[in-house]
């Protein structure tokens, strides 16, 4: 099949002078206000592995940043600036926020390939929603969408272009209008050799900007690596629309690399290594902690992992000696039920040895937790209180359970979900589909769990205080007095569940 691109101009070598790409993303952060009051934001990393990849083929590659802006009209001052000829929006795979499809993210999108189309570019997208939702980009001024892992289908695409070829049924993991209708190819296997692809274009990002935004907020400064693509395990409300179920590495030699660079380029305070699974192949820790001691690297670094994963005490060794501080696992609930219904893989007794290790080697443990799955009921909720309150992790980030498609989860619940099926924001914590309790149970849930974890954080320094008065500091004290404010919080909290709950 074969699809109408505008004429331009041919050089004397029969290539079409097609070489300048502008870059952007869609994620806003100012239309995110959870994420704008937090004030720690990361360069759109996929992004960056694009624009890479390009520019080693010799494009010329702009990035449009849009994390600090305001408005997707702004696209129109680069663009007249730069005179692309192709104007990517490519979203950044590896970050949690951007994976959630967030409406508020996809109308600026839309909005950015409007604008683009009117200024004679050819708009290409690439992200976990337009994976998706192809036929609506497309029918909002896409002339392409690329399907899944994207790198080496934009160097194709942009090649076939150059080239004055206007068939493009053979590049796959592409989408695209044909005789009226979206028309989607075959799709492309992902990745294997990750150390192929070069290091991401840092250089295009100011990074000055964020450097002052992390100061400002955290008092340091922290950029994201991504070591792997993919998660092979099956959670079964969890969305995989780009990097699939396949896991792929990069080598310890090759990540290493890029630590030096930026420690030495943009003296980086610390890393969040983005990926879904951190250090999964057998050794592969190991081997990063070893080449890190080799060369004297010191580097603080959050990353995301699994209670199974955690749960023999050489791997959190490692960890805490190559100087990971924070690690986030997907507890999701207390109750073994749930885990199981979710098809999550794990145990709660996994999550209690994994947790009483990283605490043990002096790693901070975080929960992300998940109320709302289908068939949870008040006694699953309680258990992943208690939970929560016996083991007193790090940090916690509540959710409801957020149905996209590709998912087991979403074919269970399609059929409740009506006009709306993304959040907003990130913060919306709307439940989309019918359960045990209705919509505004679950956003005060949110509200009385935080309060009781704090209660119980002021009640463990408390405790310590009492035992220990002289090796207190002026932070634990505060700690431990800020029980007088989330006690009586956390009751007026459960009172307004209460309610909700009769209703």
């Amino acid at each position: 099949m074969c699809v109408y691109v505008k004429p331009v101009a041919v050089c004397k070598t029969g290539i079409i002078d097609m070489n300048n790409i502008l870059f952007t993303h869609s994620y806003f952060l100012q239309f995110d206000p959870k994420q704008w009051a937090l004030g720690q934001p990361y360069p759109p990393l996929g992004t960056l592995y694009a624009a890479a990849l390009m520019r080693q083929h010799n494009y010329e590659v702009s990035l449009f940043d849009t994390m600090f802006l305001s408005n997707p009209n702004e696209a129109v001052t680069a663009i007249d600036n730069i005179n692309p000829d192709f104007f990517v929006i490519y979203d950044d795979g590896f970050n949690y926020l951007t994976k959630m499809c967030l409406t508020n993210m996809r109308e600026a999108a839309f909005s950015m390939c409007k604008l683009a189309k009117a200024k004679g570019c050819t708009v290409i997208v690439s992200s976990s929603d337009s994976t998706d939702r192809y036929a609506e980009y497309l029918s909002e001024g896409a002339d392409f969408v690329i399907i899944g892992e994207a790198e080496h289908t934009l160097l194709a695409l942009t090649q076939r272009i150059k080239c004055g070829n206007r068939c493009f049924a053979d590049i796959q993991g592409l989408a695209y209008l044909n005789e009226g209708g979206p028309f989607k190819t075959l799709g492309r296997l992902v990745l294997k050799d990750l150390d192929s692809l070069p290091l991401p274009a840092w250089d295009l990002v100011n990074m000055e900007q964020y450097r002052q935004t992390w100061l400002k907020h955290a008092g340091y400064f922290s950029l994201n690596m991504s070591t792997t693509r993919g998660c092979p395990f099956k959670c079964n409300w969890c969305a995989k629309p780009i990097y699939g179920n396949r896991y792929n590495s990069r080598s310890p030699e090759n990540v290493v690399e890029e630590i030096k660079l930026l420690k030495e380029q943009y003296h980086i305070d610390h890393i969040w290594f983005c990926d879904d699974i951190f250090g999964l192949k057998p050794g592969w820790v190991l081997e990063l902690s070893g080449l890190l001691k080799r060369d004297n690297l010191d580097v603080r670094y959050k990353i995301q992992s699994r209670a199974d994963l955690l749960a023999e005490e050489n791997i959190i060794k490692a960890l805490a000696v190559s100087g990971c501080e924070n690690v986030w696992i997907g507890a999701e609930s207390g109750s073994q039920k749930i885990l199981d219904a979710m098809d999550k893989g794990i145990t709660v007794k996994q999550i209690h040895t994994a947790t009483r290790l990283m605490k043990q080697h002096g790693i901070k443990p975080s929960f992300f937790i998940q109320f709302g799955y289908p068939g949870e009921d008040k006694d699953d909720i309680a258990l992943t209180i208690d939970m929560i309150n016996q083991l007193l992790p790090f940090e916690i980030g509540i959710s409801v359970s957020y149905p996209l498609p590709g998912t087991l989860f979403y074919e269970k619940v399609k059929a409740d979900l009506k006009n709306k099926t993304n959040w907003t924001d990130s913060d919306e914590m709307a439940l989309m589909f019918t359960n045990t309790f209705p919509a505004s149970y679950y956003k005060q849930l949110h509200k009385y769990v935080h309060k009781n974890y704090h209660k119980h954080l002021a009640k463990n320094s408390f405790l310590k205080l009492l035992n220990n008065p002289l090796r207190t500091n002026m932070n634990g004290i505060k700690k431990a007095l800020s029980v007088l404010y989330y006690t009586p919080a956390t009751y007026i909290e459960k009172l307004k569940l209460n309610q909700l709950e009769r209703l």
